[in-house]
């Protein structure tokens, strides 16, 4: 069954699910930000068929989140890495563990704990506003009217 595409919506959550919103996508991200780049590995890792693999590896690569380097030219294979956008978009995912930790976890400690190599502190993402460094809560934001947002009647 085909997804319905959310290319041309004006919304960025839209528009970011139609990069990662297939099923294994966040996965493949997750495991390619952990250093996995081949994909034998990433195959074994996930436990996922490779036809589903190479689907998701192309348009990771479509999309330029991912690019691949050959590291064998006979036959020819190759090393999967995040690029930039695909470096930011993994701090999605890092809120999404941070959240996971917080909600499903029922109070045990993360599988992976991540440290902040800077400082050497176990830490989480926290969303935080980029004018005055406060932590950003829903209740504290207001939407405005925009491209992505149409205008409401008073």
């Amino acid at each position: 069954m085909r997804r319905t595409s959310f290319e041309e919506w004006d919304c960025p959550i839209a528009r970011t699910l139609d990069v990662i919103g297939e099923w294994w996508t966040p996965l493949v991200v997750r495991d390619l930000a952990a250093g996995t780049s081949r994909f034998d590995a990433l195959q074994r890792d996930l436990g996922m068929s490779r036809k589903v693999l190479s689907q998701r590896l192309a348009k990771l690569r479509e999309h330029g989140v991912v690019e691949r380097i050959p590291y064998q030219h006979n036959p020819v294979r190759y090393d999967y890495r995040l690029t930039e956008k695909g470096a930011e978009l993994a701090m999605v995912l890092l809120a999404m563990h941070s959240w996971g930790v917080r909600w499903l976890l029922d109070g045990a400690d993360p599988p992976v704990p991540m440290r902040h190599d800077s400082c050497g502190e176990i830490t989480e993402a926290v969303v935080a506003c980029s004018g005055c460094g406060e932590p950003l809560r829903l209740a504290d934001l207001t939407p405005l009217a925009g491209a992505g947002k149409p205008q409401l009647a008073s």
